[in-house]
């Protein structure tokens, strides 16, 4: 950030964290009561005479402000909302003085750069994405935790090499990239190169380095209901395709999800997601849908399943479940019994018990509670 501040001829500058990260915040402190101990911040840096500071600002936790402007709004004391563009921050931005806005990655590559040379780093990636990316790898993963690869990498490399593979003997389903509004890629593009030309043709984007990998348990529908009711709460209500447009698409799903899906849902969904895209003033907006899109394009059987079925594949869903008693592992030792909730299960000891599937609420704990594997799910 010195570098650019420098470069540019700035005075002033900002580290943007949310408040929710307090140790984040205490390191950082920390590290800046440190570099002005040591003079390379301050009213003369080194002995330079170019003067600069590094202030924290603690956001409050608003998604959009992963937005440049409704950043710069938060710096200001202001609601974080997006403003129009153009005009664009390098223009017109903080204080409506010009101002440089990056993510704390790309600044971190400056000074790699100037110390080991640009050809060194475009050596390392693809043609179109020069360098290495770092990803947030988690969810039914062996080995998960921040990992910094060179551009190019297959997701397979990363997720079977790096990763491990999957825990529990499970399948490889999807991987879900670029945080809340990314997409879901499913097993046939796993060998997809890490960039962000070949990733954008699959629906998914780069966004914060997120990867979030799901195994055959976990199902499509919920999985974009779940984004879906965060980007709706994360909006900030600024354009009507966001704020009401996000709120319609949850609705759906979640009727989907709860067995009251529709013919047409699907259709009506893709229409929403299309105008969402194309109205939103911000990249929340226009990305908020890739989680549907993405599902709708490479798990449209799951759909299908939900909606003319009534039926979850992957049995997550609890209105869409139902629980099953096989006589012949039962033990009858009555555990599952005193665990349901709703008095479905029956029967004496030391014999098979059974489920009145009219009772059964889909809630899995008799699931849970036996030691036999004598429930499943229908």
């Amino acid at each position: 950030m010195l570098i650019a501040a420098y470069a540019i001829g700035a005075r002033d500058a900002f580290v943007y964290v949310r408040a929710e990260y307090p140790l984040a915040i205490v390191r950082l402190e920390k590290a800046l009561a440190d570099a002005r101990k040591a003079g390379i911040l301050g009213q003369s840096v080194l002995g330079s005479g170019f003067a600069c500071d590094i202030r924290i600002k603690a956001g409050a936790g608003a998604f959009v402000c992963g937005e440049e402007t409704a950043l710069i709004e938060s710096l200001e004391g202001s609601r974080g909302m997006p403003r129009l563009k153009p005009p664009f921050p390098a223009e017109k931005g903080y204080l409506n003085k010009p101002s440089n806005i990056n993510n704390v990655e790309t600044f971190a590559n400056v000074a790699w750069i100037i110390l080991n040379g640009g050809a060194k780093f475009a050596a390392m990636g693809t043609e179109n994405s020069k360098g290495t990316k770092v990803f947030a790898l988690t969810g039914k993963i062996r080995r998960g935790g921040l990992v910094e690869i060179p551009m190019g990498l297959t997701l397979r490399e990363v997720i079977f090499g790096i990763g491990g593979g999957i825990r529990d003997g499970k399948r490889f389903k999807a991987v879900q990239m670029g945080g809340p509004s990314g997409g879901c890629i499913p097993e046939s593009l796993l060998d997809t190169r890490i960039d962000y030309k070949e990733l954008g043709a699959t629906g998914a984007i780069m966004g914060s380095g997120g990867m979030v990998v799901m195994d055959e348990t976990t199902c499509m529908v919920n999985m974009a209901k779940f984004f879906l009711d965060f980007t709706a709460r994360e909006s900030c209500g600024k354009c009507v395709h966001c704020r009401i447009g996000t709120r319609r698409l949850h609705e759906i799903l979640t009727r989907i999800t709860e067995g009251r899906g529709k013919e047409g849902d699907v259709e009506l969904l893709e229409e929403l997601c299309r105008g969402i895209k194309d109205g939103a003033l911000c990249g929340l907006g226009q990305t908020a849908p890739n989680p549907v899109l993405t599902t709708i394009r490479y798990f449209r059987d799951e759909y299908d399943a939900h909606i003319c079925e009534r039926r979850c594949p992957a049995g997550e869903c609890a209105a869409l479940r139902k629980f099953w008693i096989d006589p012949a592992k039962c033990k009858g030792c009555g555990a599952c019994a005193r665990k349901c909730p709703v008095k479905a299960i029956s029967g004496e000891p030391r014999s098979p018990y059974a489920i009145d599937s009219a009772k059964c609420i889909g809630c899995g704990s008799c699931e849970g509670a036996c030691k036999f594997g004598a429930v499943s799910r229908v």
